[in-house]
């Protein structure tokens, strides 16, 4: 409905301003339900709370609506609220969210002009998210992933930036976010406003949430903010959401570090059957695990049973009358609560160009991001032999004097098959969009609107049957790691649709990969696949495996 003005509330899922006179545009409510909420006795103030369409489509059916919203508006969103004028006498604490498989960030080199210099920051945090989903392919890779991403900073021009600290978590998984709030915590004399940026997919929202419900965020925020709408579909955050820092004064910082010690000294047997339950779910999910608890609980009062002794008595002839329930009110900070408060902003994802999951649809987007602790596949090839990445990527091995090894670290859903060099043409003709492949699904008709595979010859020396030389990123779809044997010469060709990123990455993420497999499957080029165990970290270890 068009003649209704825009309600000047934000979606609490996306940020965008609520309103119901455009159904292609961020924000937009149908106009019944609009109404229903604006016109009680709250007025506009019924919209509180509510969320917009494509962010209900999103959370309860996995839907994702196309919305007319160019990628440039995400940067000027986070331009603009990164120049407002400092808090408290302090610049804002800016925490850079990155995607840990995606590494060489392809957003972080923007960062310095994002800032620019009229952006008096008090520090850069980067936060390496998603390791839960990496196997440990040797002892202490953790401390290597954190050098690559230390590394992956000083590439991007961030060597003069005030980078305060290097961070590994999994905002899904709980893992590293315990150590991350202290570390936060002990910001708070230096920084005003935190401020999470980074690349769309790179798990700012679902840090934001995780932080609401830790002892990062003040007692009462869980209960007045909403959660930000999680997605895999690129760029679900619109605008600006917040929630308020809690002081981390001497008291509340010795609670915690009590509460801290008196859970690293429980074992898993000591967990109640829902915590163990919700335990075993995790480790499903990924190789790292932690628990993020909250010391600093509201202690919410009994609920009130509003008992009318009429609603007892009815006839048999007629049903049971239900009095109208009585609207909930929606809780509120009080304005002393929040007047000199420190807020910790999600910010809209920075749009990667040149991505592959730029060109999919929902339903392939949801196969190509990986979910669950990937399970790392190898293959040994000869030269004149094919490897295929579901029909989003390909890798010819051209010329060589021994079998190579080529680990595929990619979603769990995503199909590999291997070909010969004369059949790979007719295999990707045939099977592109057919179930084979998988991705992209549609048929001859996806097939004509998708771009077709381009080459780029690389050219690599092997340093031993142990330890990979190379990654080759088929942009967002995943990676192969190639391992040789030493000083061997291998001749490479690596397609990927056009006018997305290929990148050959030296040195690998995991150089030890092709070590995590099973035994050779008889007449074929497979090795049986091999999960690691997961590491859960607040617990205290039994002893068992």
């Amino acid at each position: 409905d068009p003649s209704v003005p825009p309600s000047g509330l934000s979606c609490s899922g996306c940020g965008a301003e609520l309103h119901c006179r455009d159904g292609a545009a961020p924000g937009f409510v149908p106009a019944e339900k609009y109404r229903s909420l604006s016109e009680g006795a709250a007025g506009a103030a019924g919209l509180r709370g509510a969320v917009c369409q494509r962010c209900w489509l999103l959370a309860h059916h996995g839907r994702a609506l196309r919305l007319r919203l160019p990628p440039e508006q995400h940067r000027l969103v986070v331009s603009a609220a990164l120049r407002r004028p400092p808090r408290h006498g302090r610049g804002p604490l800016l925490l850079y969210v990155l995607d840990v498989m995606e590494l060489p960030d392809p957003v972080l080199p923007q960062l310095p002009g994002l800032l620019g210099p009229d952006v008096p920051a008090a520090g850069l945090l980067v936060v390496g998210n998603k390791v839960d989903l990496l196997p440990a392919d040797c002892p202490g890779h953790l401390g290597r992933l954190r050098q690559r991403v230390a590394a992956a900073c000083a590439q991007a021009g961030l060597r003069e930036a005030p980078l305060v600290d290097v961070r590994l978590v999994s905002a899904k998984t709980g893992f590293g976010l315990e150590g991350l709030v202290s570390r936060l915590q002990r910001s708070w004399r230096c920084a005003g406003d935190v401020y999470l940026l980074g690349a769309t997919n790179s798990g700012k929202s679902t840090l934001f949430n995780t932080l609401l419900r830790s002892d990062y965020c003040k007692s009462r925020a869980p209960d007045v903010i909403d959660r930000a709408t999680v997605s895999p579909w690129p760029g679900t955050t619109l605008n600006l959401l917040k929630f308020p820092i809690i002081n981390p004064t001497c008291d509340r910082i010795f609670r915690r570090q009590e509460r801290l010690k008196e859970e690293a000294t429980k074992t898993e047997d000591q967990l109640s059957s829902e915590e163990k339950k919700y335990l075993n779910h995790l480790k499903k999910q990924g190789y790292l695990v932690g628990e993020v608890g909250r010391t600093f609980q509201r202690q919410k009062s009994g609920s009130v049973v509003d008992f009318d002794p009429d609603m007892l008595s009815y006839s048999v002839d007629e049903d049971p009358r239900h009095s109208p329930r009585k609207c909930e009110e929606r809780e509120e900070f009080t304005y002393n609560e929040v007047k000199d408060a420190r807020w910790c902003f999600d910010t809209p994802g920075i749009v990667k160009e040149n991505c592959v999951l730029n060109l999919l649809t929902e339903k392939e987007v949801k196969l190509v991001l990986p979910t669950h602790a990937i399970v790392p596949r190898t293959f040994i090839l000869k030269p004149g032999m094919v490897l295929f990445l579901a029909a989003l990527g390909r890798v010819d091995y051209l010329q060589g004097e021994k079998p190579a090894w080529f680990s595929v670290v990619a979603s769990n859903l995503l199909p590999v098959r291997i070909s010969t060099l004369t059949n790979a043409d007719d295999l990707y003709k045939k099977h592109a969009g057919q179930e084979l492949l998988k991705v992209p699904m549609g048929g001859e008709e996806r097939m004509k609107e998708f771009p077709p595979l381009v080459p780029q010859d690389i050219t690599l020396k092997g340093i031993g049957t142990t330890e990979a030389v190379a990654d080759i990123k088929l942009s967002s779809a995943g990676w192969v790691a190639v391992t040789a044997h030493e000083e061997e010469k291998l001749l490479l060709r690596a397609y990927t649709p056009k006018g997305t990123a290929l990148v050959v990455r030296e040195p690998p993420l995991l150089p030890y990969i092709s070590a995590i497999r099973g035994a050779r499957i008889a007449g074929t080029a497979a090795y049986r696949t091999k999960k690691p165990p997961s590491l859960v970290e607040n617990l205290k270890t039994t002893g068992r495996k």
